[in-house]
């Protein structure tokens, strides 16, 4: 039932979101279009429900050629590769709205667990892999709300960057998207939604963690 009624969601909110945000879209496409290297729409492969790889869309934040460059598909704070007016749409989450076509595709949902690059799939330990694959990934997660510093905190680590991510980010965000796939409702999707909103307002928020039951254990600076 709950599932259903998901997908109902899904398709009613991206709808109006799209129809709102239409005539946001068109100011940024003109400046991406004539700022960093032109490029306006950012297509990636990601790892969707059972496995199956599907193009996810953003607006360009970042070099054509920066998954070639520095960290690779790992991004950190303040990171060169990132355009200036990059830098503002991925501080404001701008950057993930047509994701939203995604959504009325049917390729994410609002909420599940973030898609990842099949690089940073394979991060994850296999048990995690298994089960992150049996629902469709989402815009937002509770993992994504949690690691909203995550940049920061890559270019705070000590040591081996990739290496950081894979042993110690990895894991316990993997934890979260498991929980995520166990207690997805309709009532955990909205509070989800909710809470990105209030990250995206008020970044050092962190109550929205007593909304829900059973988290993993904390994170060393989770909440810095």
């Amino acid at each position: 039932m709950d599932k259903n009624l998901i997908r109902l969601f899904d398709i009613i909110l991206s709808l109006i979101g799209l129809i709102i945000l239409t005539p946001l879209f068109f100011p940024i496409i003109i400046i991406l279009k004539f700022t960093g290297e032109g490029e306006i729409f950012y297509l990636q492969e990601r790892v969707g429900k059972d496995g199956k790889l599907f193009k996810i869309i953003k607006f360009t934040t970042m070099l054509k050629d920066s998954p070639h460059m520095g960290t690779g598909l790992i991004t950190i704070k303040d990171d060169p590769r990132i355009l200036p007016f990059g830098r503002f749409l991925r501080r404001t989450k701008i950057n993930e709205l047509p994701q939203l076509i995604n959504v009325l595709k049917g390729d994410i949902s609002f909420v599940g667990p973030r898609p990842q690059t099949p690089r940073c799939f394979y991060a994850f330990p296999e048990e995690v892999q298994k089960e992150i694959i049996k629902v469709k990934p989402g815009i937002t997660s509770l993992a994504a709300v949690v690691f909203r510093n995550e940049e920061e905190m890559l270019s705070e680590s000590v040591g081996n960057i990739l290496e950081f991510y894979d042993k110690v980010i990895a894991p316990y965000k993997g934890q979260l998207e498991k929980w995520i796939v166990k207690n997805i409702n309709l009532k955990n999707y909205f509070l989800i939604i909710i809470a990105t909103i209030i990250v995206v307002v008020f970044p050092k928020a962190k109550f929205y963690l007593r909304w829900f039951k059973d988290l993993p254990l904390s994170f060393p600076n989770l909440n810095k």
